[in-house]
């Protein structure tokens, strides 16, 4: 088989993995390109961010740090603990990703949430070269945010129309994730951790600087209190 044929093959059983991801995709990447006009930024902004950054999650996050005083400190924080999920899905990755030549660097830097799982669990078809498979899967997805994040930022600058309230999508979609792992935990400890840690850090540091110490403070406590969770995991599924 042709180096062509073998890619158009590999391409052909990717892409009906991640048609479901496309249509999240560029909604999401829609909304944050609008967000970002609307803040004050050229659609260049979520265009370069979007091809560059590629974590739908921080790059909501860098348009209030864009806007706000220059913090080197708080972006790197911010940005691995909110992503330290990755980690992990890293390890799980190892044996996938081993032995896939120059294709296995942009495998780890076009790995989020929904090409991890597809490249997971996906069954490879005989016959389908593995690491074209798994880039095709991350191309894809990657152009689907970037494709969103892009049409966002041009439309939100080519029409103006009263787009109030808008920035309250980063919010509502982390309450929306944190919804998500509440209803799939039976043992609600550590969202109440979470919670009361955040409270606390809130009264203590304020409104303005809160955050990292609140999540360094939840890792601390989720550290600590790992394996009394642990347990109560397993009995909560027994």
């Amino acid at each position: 088989m042709g180096k062509g044929a073998q890619l158009k093959k590999a391409f052909k059983a990717a892409f009906p993995h991640t048609i479901p991801i496309f249509a999240g995709f560029w909604f999401l990447g829609m909304t944050y390109g609008i967000y970002m006009n609307v803040s004050g930024f050229s659609f260049w902004y979520p265009m370069l961010m979007s091809l560059t950054i590629f974590a739908g999650s921080v790059e909501f996050v860098a348009v209030n740090l864009l806007l706000g005083a220059f913090n080197p400190l708080q972006a790197l924080v911010m940005t691995l603990m909110i992503n330290a999920r990755h980690l992990f899905y890293g390890i799980s990755m190892l044996d996938r990703y081993r032995g896939n030549g120059w294709k296995d660097i942009y495998l780890i830097f076009g790995m989020c949430d929904e090409s991890f799982s597809i490249n997971y669990t996906a069954e490879i078809p005989e016959g389908v070269d593995r690491g074209w498979f798994l880039f095709f899967v991350t191309l894809l997805n990657h152009f689907y945010w970037f494709f969103g994040a892009t049409f966002g930022g041009i439309f939100g600058s080519l029409i103006h129309f009263n787009m109030e309230g808008l920035d309250f999508v980063m919010t509502a979609m982390f309450v929306v994730i944190f919804l998500e792992q509440w209803l799939k935990e039976k043992n609600h400890a550590s969202a109440f951790v979470g919670l009361g840690v955040s409270l606390l850090c809130r009264i203590a540091f304020g409104a303005e600087d809160f955050i990292i110490p609140s999540m360094l403070a939840i890792l601390g406590v989720l550290t600590l209190l790992r394996k009394p969770l642990e347990k109560g995991g397993e009995k909560a599924c027994e």
